[in-house]
């Protein structure tokens, strides 16, 4: 199988949870995705082409959210079945890549299992809610219990992409309506709500491994003052893509070359 990706099950407490794993080196990477309407099954094969430069220096493991998904769920529960995916895998000191959501799951892991991060990268995400993204979620909620799936789907790309990559793409809207249609409209409104429980920013200080910030100052979602704020009070380094948004982490050529340059850097 091309990078050697698979997909696997790991029993967690009586949860089946869907994870991926691809590459061949040696250092353990733990990528943890942002929100999304599909989840990770059957995805194995794309992702690991997407982030092929990974492929050569790391195993890398994708963890899917919790099968079980409930009302009220928070990001720090996502954190604490990463860490027993981790656990059960036997992963210690990883290197972990947050994107969006999985940014915020990512701080609450480095700040309650140090143990589990060696170095840290978080991806146009944020350590507490602003204006932006509380308006932005309970659109996309709102959306989705009215069965609006065609406006959902516009309103991500308008809202994560640059104005030139839409304009591009625009024509293929009405597939990605077909592609992108939450695929249990429940458990994606319960993940999207959980997006407004992050809030981390006090205690940041308690994260203490090397740290790379990378935002867009065009994001519609999280903005990009969410990210700026994360590496000032971090003082880390930051990447800020002038000209790109929320979807930085797939407009950008150069963006996975970057986290790879960071995570390798000794």
């Amino acid at each position: 199988m091309m990078y050697n990706a698979k997909e696997s099950k790991l029993d967690i407490s009586g949860r089946q949870f869907d994870y991926i794993t691809f590459g061949s080196g040696a250092k353990p990477l733990v990528m943890i995705q942002g929100l999304n309407t599909r989840g990770i099954k059957g995805s194995a094969l794309s992702l690991a082409y997407m982030y092929r430069v990974f492929a050569k220096d790391f195993k890398v493991y994708l963890f899917d959210r919790r099968p079980d998904v409930h009302d009220g769920i928070i990001v720090r529960e996502m954190a604490a079945d990463i860490a027993a995916a981790m656990d059960a895998l036997e992963i210690t000191n990883a290197d972990v890549f947050g994107v969006s959501q999985g940014g915020m799951i990512a701080q609450y892991l480095a700040i309650d299992r140090p143990n589990l991060v060696c170095r840290l990268v978080l991806a146009v995400t944020l350590s507490k809610n602003n204006d932006t993204v509380m308006q932005v979620v309970n659109d996309w909620v709102e959306m989705v219990e009215k069965g609006d799936f065609k406006g959902l789907v516009a309103d991500m790309a308008e809202k994560m992409y640059s104005e030139a990559y839409v304009k591009r793409y625009r024509l293929l809207m009405p597939l990605l309506t077909s592609l992108q249609k939450p695929k249990d409209s429940q458990r994606f409104i319960m993940l999207a709500k959980a997006c407004l429980t992050c809030n981390t920013y006090e205690i940041l200080d308690k994260i203490k491994c090397p740290t790379l910030v990378i935002g867009g100052k065009q994001d519609r979602v999280v903005t990009g003052a969410a990210s700026e704020e994360i590496a000032e009070k971090l003082g880390c380094k930051i990447h800020m893509y002038e000209n790109l948004g929320h979807a930085a982490y797939e407009e950008a050529k150069d963006f996975n070359q970057i986290v790879y340059d960071f995570l390798i850097d000794l």
